[in-house]
This record gives C-alpha cells, sequence and structure tokens, in this order.
C-alpha cells in the first residue's frame, strides 16, 4: 500500500530561468552581427550596411524572444 504524497510538485525556480536570458540576447546579437560582417566583407561596400541591418534584426529577435519568455514566466506565477 502506497501513502498519498502530501507535497504539490516543485515549480522551477523563477530566477533560474532569467539567468539564461542575457546569454541568449548576447548570442543572437552576436551571431547576427557576425553574419552581417562576413556579408560585409563577401560583398565590399562603403557603409557597413549588413552589420548594421543584420545587428538590429538581432537585437529585434532577442527583444521578441525576451518577451515571449518573461510571458511565459508571468503566466506560469498566476
Amino acid at each position: 500500500m502506497t501513502q498519498p504524497n502530501p507535497e504539490p510538485p516543485r515549480k522551477p525556480n523563477k530566477w533560474l530561468a532569467l539567468i539564461n536570458i542575457p546569454i541568449q540576447i548576447g548570442v543572437i546579437v552576436f551571431a547576427f552581427a557576425s553574419f552581417g560582417k562576413w556579408l560585409d566583407a563577401k560583398y565590399l561596400n562603403p557603409h557597413n550596411i549588413y552589420v548594421k541591418i543584420f545587428t538590429l534584426a538581432g537585437v529585434a529577435i532577442s527583444f521578441y524572444n525576451l518577451n515571449r519568455q518573461l510571458k511565459d514566466i508571468n503566466k506560469d506565477e498566476s
């Protein structure tokens, strides 16, 4: 005969989920900037437009990812 478990299952700590966010943002922006730098080296232009465009795109994607993750964390709280 087994005894019922009186403790509810533990939820993961929300602060642990927040630790990964800066790392993810850094990796995404670095990857997009590196790709833009590679494109600027391959297709020469005087204004380095590819690195600027891809860095901004990386920042936008990072903010979208941050927003999505924070919504999920807040949804789990309530």
